[in-house]
């Protein structure tokens, strides 16, 4: 079995940037995203891309933004990929992908198998979907440490690449990989200290339990 891809969201650090690539995560998630506590202007991303150079993938979130923010960034931050973790329809998901000829992730939350099922409608959109937990309305899309119930991607198999987001931490990530067999892991929040901090150690510990699963 290929081992499990690993991306570390909500960078914001040259310290946290370093500890992602030296745990030898696949992707580091750059968030253009503002009420997120994770949140980077394209300057700023600017700078921690031009320091990982080409030693790692680079993700962008974004959360229903216009062509405008999102080619900013895209050029800014020289992404690799492009996360859609909004209301993003499929037709949405595709014209981003023709414009800016990028790989596209959809990200989708989930609290039951209906939510999973989603999925299919995005088979053309998107180079991957992320399956996410569902979190309470008015709350933040995504990196508020919430899990759903792996059990609801067990044996799943897709017409797209997929992963796994949502509550994952160094301590169940093995538990999730056993559990759903995703291809790749998503955390943010697990490893941190506090909202938009990364713990460096907890970065470490995530890639060692997830490549040891």
């Amino acid at each position: 079995m290929a081992s499990t891809e690993i991306k570390i969201c909500g960078i914001t650090t040259a310290e946290a940037l370093e500890a992602v690539i030296t745990a030898q995560a696949r992707h580091a998630g750059f968030v253009f995203y503002p009420p997120s506590p994770r949140h980077l202007t394209p300057s700023e991303a600017a700078k921690l891309a031009a320091r990982a150079g080409t030693r790692i993938g680079k993700v962008g979130l974004f959360v229903d933004a216009d062509d405008l923010e999102i080619a900013e960034a895209v050029h800014a931050a020289r992404l690799d990929a492009i996360q859609l973790h909004g209301n993003e329809t499929p037709e949405r998901a595709a014209r981003i992908k023709a414009r800016f000829g990028k790989p596209v992730w959809k990200a989708l939350p989930v609290a039951c198998a209906a939510d999973v099922d989603r999925a299919l409608a995005y088979r053309e959109a998107a180079d991957l979907i992320l399956f996410d937990a569902k979190t309470p309305k008015g709350a933040l899309p995504g990196g508020m440490g919430l899990a759903f119930d792996w059990s609801l991607l067990g044996g799943y198999r897709a017409a797209v690449n997929w992963g796994l987001a949502g509550g994952l931490n160094p301590e169940n990530v093995a538990d999730a990989i056993r559990i759903t067999g995703t291809p790749l892991v998503d955390t943010s929040s697990g490893v941190e200290s506090a909202p938009g901090v990364k713990d460096l150690d907890r970065i470490a510990a995530f890639c060692r339990a997830a490549r040891a699963a």
